[in-house]
């Protein structure tokens, strides 16, 4: 695959990235790849407002064992940011199980971070056949987990936002007030359109709505690792206890950590990953 979305580099340590645009029915999906081609898949799935670069700072602590796979969903990052598609999160899902059969993926171990947390259940619950085992960071099970931001950075900004403006709402996305948010994000998120960054926030509100996440999990009987900043300030901690409900979860908590440990400490986000990817993994054929 070539890099073909014609923006910068992305810097994150590892020179194997390889990143491609895809042509699917809804518009083009960036995609790209690290680590063995051969090694068991990963799938790294990016929460609201954030893209493939959120993963950056573990991805190179993933590729050695992993052929780690991240999508950008349409409407973010240098994907496609259509207002005339279905942002439903079974439809996200959806083009994320097309992408990994264009990749000649059979099996992955899904992570997701946040609303990506979702995403991934919606793929399980699609697409049974390509999900060996789920990892869900910093995921809340329920709306009735979620913690008000407040008032200063409870609204969206004005569109498009300035980079002070970004930083305010993306504030509570980690554990320590005046933590820089990388460049790279803000400029993702600003790729966003007004729409696709309201449609994909009220898609996950629905899904969550419709059913909470351990109940879907629990059908699913999949193999699952909850990891939670124990310190995140959007979704109770205290709440990671409700996936216990799903046969054989194991759940991490992460003191020092908010909700976003793969970019505040993806050393200790990794040790936990890896010991279950290390069971759960299935070695490509």
């Amino acid at each position: 695959m070539t890099d073909s979305h014609g923006g910068p580099p992305l810097h994150n340590g590892a020179a194997t990235t390889e990143h491609a645009l895809l042509s699917l029915d809804d518009g083009d999906i960036h995609v790209c790849q690290d680590g063995p081609r051969d090694a068991p898949a990963l799938l790294l799935i990016h929460g609201s407002a954030s893209s493939t670069r959120s993963w950056d700072p573990l991805v190179p602590l993933l590729s050695g064992a992993h052929r780690v796979i991240r999508v950008d969903l349409l409407g973010h990052g240098r994907s496609a940011t259509p207002d005339d598609r279905s942002y439903a999160l079974p439809d996200q899902a959806g083009r994320v199980g097309t992408v990994l059969d264009r990749l000649g993926v059979a099996h992955a171990v899904v992570v997701g971070h946040s609303s990506g947390g979702a995403v991934a259940t919606a793929l399980a619950e699609g697409r049974p056949d390509l999900v060996s085992a789920l990892v869900l960071i910093n995921t809340g099970p329920g709306l009735h987990a979620f913690i008000a931001p407040p008032g200063d950075a409870a609204g969206l900004p004005p569109w498009p936002p300035t980079d002070e403006q970004l930083r305010l709402f993306a504030s509570t996305g980690f554990s320590r007030p005046g933590y820089r948010v990388p460049s790279e994000l803000l400029d993702d998120v600003r790729r966003m359109t007004l729409h696709t960054l309201t449609s994909t926030m009220q898609a996950t509100r629905d899904y969550l709505m419709r059913q909470a996440l351990p109940e879907r999990l629990a059908a699913l009987r999949k193999p699952l690792l909850v990891v939670f900043g124990e310190d995140d300030r959007r979704w109770r901690s205290s709440s990671a206890a409700e996936y216990r409900v799903v046969p054989g979860a194991q759940v991490t908590l992460l003191p020092g950590l908010g909700h976003s440990p793969l970019l505040e400490d993806p050393a200790r986000t990794a040790v936990p990953l890896l010991a279950f990817t290390a069971v759960h993994s299935v070695r490509a054929d």
